[in-house]
């Protein structure tokens, strides 16, 4: 009994290991958001009033939509770079169709049937043809994004009695309904993420596709679903940010698939796959909206705004990389007791 219970104290962690990874995911995430939210409030006029609080929600809503659907890609170590394009497309897609006179929910149910089906030739092409998800969104953001000039003739399409401008405009009970469509969402896919055979089956292709397929999981399948997930809720935020500005915009989105990004690898989710918080991309995607929020009230120049986002980017993929060293070390001394309780026997 002695013995194994020596054997067992050396396969633990050294208790005074800093694991930043657990930190991060658990408490550090968080800090940020207070930190910064409290530096806004200082340094920017009008940051923490009511209306503004409501816009942020507001303009974060769009972007949080479309990194929840990037959240199932990444965890399964895919990426998608259409997602910005796929905006573009489902919203003059909505827009086009409830200017023939459609119902708004028809309207709205193309424009997301318009980006499911985006990533369903993402995400087929990816899966059963092997292709690199990189190469594959790429090409199919560029073509998406030719797509929506061709559909508008590169001009916006304006429509004052857009049927559905509620969905980007209105309120539910003092809430602005794309914060109460995002609040949805984000339920729905912790639903599916958490309590799900799905869910898991994202986590394990993520982890080990091989073992994946071993265990009974069809991956490919897994994988093509992931992408008609994030085009689809691309679509839905295409559609909602076509209401809100009542028109049809050929450029709408565009760079929206690296916030998108940025905000799901703040939020824990491992660019490497099999790990990830879809609750943990809510906050990375809060952080965005109350840095760009923030600098617009203190009136940093638009080009300052790009340099600070692309230093954030970068800062986010660091980050993780921090984060699978600091995992790498906490598992080591766990492998080389292993290894020397193996070589003693």
């Amino acid at each position: 009994m002695t013995n194994h219970a020596s054997g067992a104290g050396q396969l633990r962690v050294h208790p005074r290991h800093f694991d930043f990874a657990t930190w991060w995911d658990r408490a550090g995430i968080l800090a940020v958001l207070v930190l910064l939210t409290v530096f806004m409030a200082v340094a920017a006029p009008n940051f923490a009033s009511v209306d503004n609080l409501l816009n942020i929600a507001r303009a974060i809503s769009i972007n949080a939509i479309i990194a929840a659907g990037m959240t199932f890609v990444i965890i399964t170590a895919g990426i998608d770079l259409s997602v910005g394009s796929t905006v573009a497309v489902a919203g003059v897609t909505a827009v086009l169709a409830a200017m023939t006179g459609m119902p708004s929910f028809i309207a709205i149910l193309i424009g997301v049937c318009a980006g499911a089906l985006a990533g369903l030739v993402n995400g087929a092409l990816s899966a059963y043809l092997a292709l690199a998800p990189f190469i594959v969104t790429l090409g199919l953001m560029t073509f998406l994004r030719g797509l929506a000039y061709t559909m508008t003739e590169g001009q916006p399409i304006v429509d004052s009695a857009l049927s559905f401008r509620d969905l980007g405009n209105g309120y539910l009970l003092g809430i602005p309904v794309p914060v109460v469509v995002m609040i949805g969402v984000y339920l729905v896919s912790w639903l599916v993420l958490e309590r799900t055979k799905f869910g898991r089956h994202v986590y394990a292709v993520g982890g080990n596709p091989e073992a994946a397929r071993l265990a009974g999981i069809r991956v490919k399948r897994v994988l093509t679903s992931v992408y008609v997930i994030a085009g689809a809720l691309a679509g839905l935020a295409g559609v909602i940010f076509a209401a809100r500005v009542v028109s049809a915009q050929p450029t709408a989105g565009n760079g929206y698939e690296l916030d998108a990004i940025a905000a799901v690898v703040l939020g824990g989710t491992s660019l490497a796959g099999g790990k990830g918080r879809i609750l943990g991309t809510l906050v990375g995607s809060v952080i965005l909206g109350v840095l760009t929020t923030g600098l617009i009230l203190m009136n940093v120049q638009f080009f300052t705004q790009l340099l600070i986002k692309g230093i954030v980017i970068i800062l986010a993929v660091a980050i993780d990389s921090l984060k699978h060293r600091s995992t790498a070390a906490a598992v080591r001394p766990l492998l080389d007791a292993a290894a020397k309780e193996g070589g003693a026997r």
